[in-house]
């Protein structure tokens, strides 16, 4: 019977993903009402989903703490989604539901991978959310955040060199700074942020070319020390986000074909300076010839991703574990493996689907501090999602980054639940605009209708 239901709920998982997935891009062409009750069918979805999912691993595992754990996780969900829609009524429900969705998904599969993993990223995800919780207020209180590039820049370069001085050595790379014995914390997930309010802050007061030179110095000395501290994933997605709000500020292609070639330039140098450069561009090129050592780890991936097909080889029925970091860096095979190739496309999807409303909202802010700093958070984002995705399917070399809010890693989990709640900050300072602009025509209408009466 168990069988039964874990082979029916490959194809149940399945249909709920594409249809949730289906809804994030035909929610925005209806209208209020129909939005509204399409995000309440998203929710409800996801409840099912996320329901499914655990059941299919109780049933399997037959551990009670389960049941404790999907419990706290709904309790989490609809928390979040109650309150904050209580003190945020003009929220942006399409990206609060994908964070929601993406964290479920998460949850569902680093408990398959590991319970106590699970665990651990869920308490720094309560803790997280808390302290989101109040950023969309920051956002809309606080007017000097455009008025202190120096600050973002400063906090941001101190804390990368203190990595790159005092960071703790994996894979050849300094990532993280120990806080004892069971913790320890990535500084460059939180510096990603900071450098994308420096950029929008110094971009949007000058794009001189004299103040471009300058901003753009100071940007190559963040992305020289991720560079030193062989953290070359961070500093190709801080370099990118960089380029194209550059490109968008000043409305001057040459700065971007320009900026492109060298980064061409950069890497060459680095893959003659670095090794453990050399050994990804070499298992991603061949790594079928080198299946036993450098291309193992790439071979594994497209082995979870070739087995599972189109619907997934179901919840613990595969082997995702064979393949190292599998729940920071390769966490995407994982879902392709066992909840199959459609939900994970439709996992990029939702991914796209945040980014396209992070940039949507970017657009339509006035200010040039809050739509540059919303492009570069967005641009940071779909960036890293595409490392992560095309790093698992051999699109590119793997580069060592997390998957936003499905993969392992409290760091980037906080920084990831932080963009988001940003974001939300700044959707929410473009319905104050909405709302002034609207104030202020019906104002000038009623000093037309009086003045109209005296003339006469």
């Amino acid at each position: 019977m168990t069988n039964l239901i874990v082979e029916l709920s490959k194809y149940g998982l399945t249909i709920l993903g594409a249809l949730y997935t289906l809804l994030c891009f035909s929610i925005l062409k209806k209208n209020e009402a129909g939005q509204e009750q399409g995000f309440g069918l998203q929710n409800l979805i996801l409840f099912f989903l996320h329901f499914l999912a655990y059941a299919v691993l109780f049933l399997q595992t037959e551990n009670e703490d389960l049941l404790v754990f999907y419990v706290a996780q709904v309790l989490m969900v609809t928390f979040v989604q109650v309150l904050f829609q209580t003190v945020y009524p003009k929220c942006n429900r399409l990206v609060m539901n994908n964070m929601c969705f993406l964290l479920s998904v998460g949850f569902i599969m680093l408990t398959r991978l590991s319970y106590d993993r699970a665990v651990k990223q869920f308490q720094i995800a309560v803790v997280s959310l808390l302290v989101c919780f109040f950023v969309p207020i920051l956002i809309r209180k606080l007017k000097f955040l455009s008025r202190i590039p120096w600050v973002y820049g400063g906090v941001g370069l101190m804390l990368l060199l203190a990595v790159m001085v005092f960071g703790e050595n994996s894979n050849g790379a300094k990532l993280a700074l120990s806080l004892g014995e069971r913790f320890s914390i990535q500084p460059s997930e939180f510096v990603k942020i900071l450098f994308a309010l420096f950029t929008a802050a110094r971009l949007a007061k000058s794009t001189a070319f004299k103040d471009v030179v300058v901003t753009s110095l100071f940007a190559a000395v963040h992305v020289l020390i991720l560079v030193f501290s062989r953290d070359l994933g961070g500093a190709l997605i801080f370099f990118m986000m960089y380029l194209i709000v550059l490109y968008v500020a000043s409305k001057q292609p040459l700065y971007l074909f320009g900026g492109l070639g060298a980064g061409c330039g950069a890497s060459y140098v680095a893959y003659q300076l670095f090794s453990h450069v050399r050994v990804r561009v070499l298992a991603w090129s061949d790594p079928f010839s080198y299946i036993d050592k450098e291309g193992y780890q790439i071979t594994q991936s497209l082995f979870a991703i070739g087995t599972g097909g189109w619907f997934g080889m179901g919840l613990l029925q595969g082997t995702p574990n064979k393949i190292p970091y599998v729940e920071q860096d390769f966490i995407f095979s994982a879902v392709a493996e066992e909840l199959g190739g459609i939900f994970a496309i439709c996992l990029i999807l939702v991914c796209l689907s945040s980014f396209l409303m992070f940039v949507n909202i970017a657009m339509q802010l006035r200010e040039p501090f809050y739509r540059l700093a919303s492009l570069g958070l967005g641009t940071l984002y779909g960036f890293q999602v595409f490392l992560t995705v095309g790093g698992g399917i051999k699109c590119i070399p793997s580069t060592g980054v997390t998957l936003p809010l499905v993969s392992y890693g409290g760091s980037s989990l906080l920084a990831s639940l932080l963009s988001f709640s940003i974001i939300q900050g700044m959707y929410l300072l473009r319905e104050d605009e909405e709302t002034k602009s609207e104030k202020e025509k019906q104002r000038s209408k009623k000093r037309k209708t009086k003045k109209d009466p005296e003339e006469s």
